[in-house]
């Protein structure tokens, strides 16, 4: 027990510093997109700290709980309507791969993240050393599907999981309290266990080509830089 709340504060601790090493991408006037998960908080609390003393953006967040956590803080909200084009996104990743592509959606927020990221010049992922990998899969892929019709949908994503070799299987994902989980958008999200993706370009046609599927959580050709906090300091990775 000791040894794993000394694991997860130190992990804490390279979330806070990759956090801390994206700052400097921050500039005056910014239309800014703002990441949800365990790390993306991090910079939530960072940005509100340079608007308290002066810095002026406008930000766009990417899940309710994000726009919660910005409103506390003070910092100004739009939204895509009326900010149409951000100049950057900084936000987590549950797993970083070559050439930076990614696994996103742990915190279930991936459409509203995608569309996000697709609306912004540049993309920054920050991330602690563990979230660096050489293959993408070992966590589960989080995929974003529509109600209506889930039982069809999961057939026809078992089916893709047989044919990519899959190690694992789909499984809708759940809450704490055991009840099923509901993205903002009011969609559930399966979570896939592939074990290995070596052709993520592939699955990502295979799954979005299932109409059920809403978006799912590769996300091939966003992210541009990413700053990873391991032991060794601060790991620059440019895409």
């Amino acid at each position: 027990m000791a040894r794993a709340m000394e694991d997860h504060k130190l992990s804490e601790d390279f979330k806070q510093q990759a956090a801390q090493a994206a700052l400097v991408e921050l500039r005056p006037g910014m239309r800014l997109g703002l990441g949800t998960g365990s790390t993306a908080k991090h910079f939530v609390d960072l940005v509100g700290r340079e608007v308290a003393n002066g810095l002026e953006v406008v930000c766009v967040p990417t899940s309710e709980k994000t726009a919660a956590q910005a409103r506390e803080l003070g910092i100004p909200l739009t939204d895509l309507e009326a900010t149409p084009e951000l100049d950057l996104t900084v936000d987590g990743a549950d797993e970083i791969g070559p050439g930076l592509a990614l696994i996103k959606g742990g915190g279930g927020a991936l459409l509203r993240e995608k569309i996000v990221a697709a609306a912004s010049k540049r993309m920054v992922v920050i991330a602690d050393a563990s979230k660096d990998v050489e293959t993408l899969g070992a966590f589960p892929l989080p995929i974003e599907v529509n109600l209506f019709g889930f039982g069809a949908t999961l057939q026809r994503l078992e089916n893709v999981l047989k044919d990519f070799g899959a190690e694992g299987q789909a499984v809708r994902r759940v809450t704490d309290t055991g009840e099923a989980f509901t993205t903002d958008g009011g969609h559930a999200i399966v979570d896939a266990l592939f074990g290995r993706i070596p052709q993520p370009e592939a699955l990502s046609l295979a799954l979005l080509d299932i109409p059920g599927v809403v978006q799912h959580g590769l996300f091939l050709n966003l992210c541009s830089r990413a700053y990873v906090a391991g032991p060794g300091g601060i790991k620059i990775v440019d895409a």
